[in-house]
């Protein structure tokens, strides 16, 4: 099968030709359809995430189940599916107390091998998944079948970028109706962190970023103010926006340590930060301890929104059904597999809300 394969820091991504690993009793095959490229794969090429190479790029993806494996039960031949690139084994006490999202194995089950390269060497996949790729093969406990006619890109997007937004502001933080949310960072996840506090009835909801497309993105989603950090004091102008108290809630989404120290800033006392983009392990964040105590302020992290896939979903492919998530206003261009070091570039340069690897003969 072809395949986006990172090959080394800052070099361009090769498309090979991978000999899948044979599927055991628990494996599907997937037959991808679309997958997104999210700034995360972005992350892997430029060393951000310090992930050693080959890796199969791609984490956000849906495709149609090829095979199945004689104990596979949760899908069938010929289903549409999203996959989550959060690995999960079922097993350990978060998975079993509903909080696969910090399964104690994610990293065991990202690390595993997917397939191999022509000269013979293992290579992994982003997410356990891999999904810049012809085909995946991977166990049935992430992926999640769904019934509905929404093309394949767009339900590619629910396997990451729109539910870490969305479930950011839903679940993570749920979101109060009538509220302020301030969103620092408005690309893929950012604009789906602002649809959702749309759907939880937020008030007001500001958009902090420099870049004028994705100012104006997110306006057409539903944010009600914009501000260019570039030009204004953001913290200061959030403030001003909200009667000088800050936001209820703020998230931020750009991964930056100067960024969260920003977003904790311009949140309202006894209000909350939520922490979304993901930085380079070497990385710390540093707050103002006494504004941080005296505000009472509350800090947490959202990672894949929180998610219970077979819950949230579907819920959220309902939600684009019904027009109140927009997915299709979300892909700005589209390519072919080929084409994916021109998707990482348009990403890196923010040309783009989101790219999308389109596969032939896809539906």
């Amino acid at each position: 099968m072809k395949a986006a394969v990172f090959v080394g820091v800052n070099e361009p991504v090769s498309i090979e030709d991978v000999t899948p690993l044979d599927p055991g009793p628990n494996d599907v095959v997937v037959r991808l359809g679309a997958s997104g490229v999210c700034h995360s794969d972005l992350s892997f090429v430029d060393g951000t995430l310090g992930f050693p190479p080959p890796v199969i790029l791609g984490h956000e993806g849906a495709g149609t189940v090829e095979a199945v494996g004689s104990a596979v039960s949760r899908v069938k031949v010929g289903d549409r599916v999203i996959a989550s690139f959060v690995t999960t084994c079922g097993e350990c006490w978060f998975c079993q107390h509903e909080q696969p999202f910090v399964c104690s194995n994610l990293i065991a089950g990202q690390m595993a091998p997917h397939g191999a390269r022509p000269n013979g060497d293992a290579v992994t996949a982003v997410g356990g998944l891999g999904t810049m790729a012809e085909f995946m093969t991977v166990n049935e406990s992430v992926l999640v079948p769904v019934q509905t006619d929404l093309p394949m890109e767009q339900l590619a997007l629910i396997g990451c970028g729109v539910t870490t937004g969305v479930g950011a502001a839903l679940v993570t933080a749920d979101v109060q109706a009538g509220s302020t949310v301030a969103v620092v960072g408005c690309g893929g996840v950012g604009l789906s962190v602002i649809q959702g506090a749309r759907i939880a009835g937020a008030e007001r909801i500001i958009a902090v970023d420099p870049n004028p497309l994705k100012r104006e993105a997110a306006a057409a989603r539903g944010a009600t103010d914009s501000v260019d950090p570039t030009g204004v004091d953001p913290i200061e102008a959030v403030r001003e926006l909200t009667g000088g108290r800050g936001a209820d809630y703020a998230f931020e989404v750009v991964g930056r340590p100067e960024t969260v120290a920003q977003t904790v800033e311009l949140t309202r006392p006894n209000g909350t930060a939520v922490v979304i983009g993901a930085m380079s392990p070497t990385e710390f964040i540093s707050i103002h301890g006494l504004g941080f105590i005296y505000g009472a302020k509350h800090i947490v992290a959202s990672f894949s929104g929180s998610a219970i896939p077979s819950r949230d979903f579907p819920r959220y492919v309902k939600l684009a059904e019904e027009g109140k998530l927009d997915l299709a206003g979300m892909i700005s261009r589209r390519y072919s597999l080929d084409q994916v070091n021109e998707a990482l570039d348009a990403t890196a340069k923010g040309e783009v809300l989101r790219a999308m690897i389109n596969f032939d003969g896809a539906s």
